[in-house]
């Protein structure tokens, strides 16, 4: 009984994670189109006068509600993976003479489930051998600009680097959007990524992260 109520209430949070990030797609789409600020851009032009080419009021209030959807996303996050390990662990505690058969199958949906459902979960391992095997080694985006001190250079990316796979974006439309969503996503915490460089593949993980400069990584892609 306890596993069925910890089930309906962890498929609750991942209906309202999945809101909560359609919320964030859409406001950094808007903001990171063409001509936009983007999500850190500044807001005055060169010579300190507010930007006319921008609602400024209107952006100051999309960042501040990506801010605040953030914070939700991560709190529901935390959340969902803690339910996801008491249901293991009632899965494990259980013997089949009791309710184990059906503590397992719940603690196997919604393991599923969340598998599928929340794609923007941080992977904790970067992507092994086979892992690269089994993925296109054709680059979609290429680094083009890069900060010296930068959480990107810290974390090993070089200008040239052609990007392979950005977590969970590899390839499709909207690619400069999706890639400033995940490193949103996940700030504070590593994203598996690989390169291509100089026709090798290689595993980096980078940990998308306040700093200095510009932006979360202090790098700039283009898609290729």
């Amino acid at each position: 009984m306890v596993g069925a109520n910890l089930k309906s209430e962890t498929m609750k949070l991942i209906e309202k994670r999945s809101g909560t990030e359609a919320e964030m797609n859409a406001i950094i789409e808007q903001l990171c189109q063409p001509g936009g600020p983007g999500l850190s851009g500044n807001l005055v032009d060169s010579e300190g006068f507010p930007r006319a080419d921008i609602d400024i009021p209107v952006v100051r209030a999309q960042r501040h509600r990506l801010d605040e959807l953030k914070n939700d996303h991560k709190e529901v996050t935390e959340k969902i993976n803690l339910n996801i390990q008491v249901l293991h662990s009632l899965r494990l505690t259980s013997t089949p003479k009791d309710s184990g058969v059906e503590t397992n199958q719940n603690a196997s949906v919604i393991s599923a489930d969340a598998s599928a459902s929340l794609q923007n979960l941080v992977l904790k391992d970067a992507p092994s051998a086979n892992d690269v095997d089994m993925i296109s080694s054709v680059p979609f985006a290429m680094v083009d600009e890069i900060s010296d001190g930068s959480p990107a250079a810290e974390d090993g990316l070089q200008l040239g680097d052609q990007i392979v796979k950005f977590g969970n974006v590899k390839a499709g439309d909207s690619l400069l959007q999706r890639l400033a969503s995940e490193a949103l996503l996940n700030e504070g915490c590593p994203i598996p990524v690989i390169i291509m460089r100089q026709g090798a593949l290689v595993n980096l993980m980078l940990t998308p992260r306040s700093w200095q400069g510009r932006g979360l990584l202090g790098c700039h892609f283009r898609i290729m």
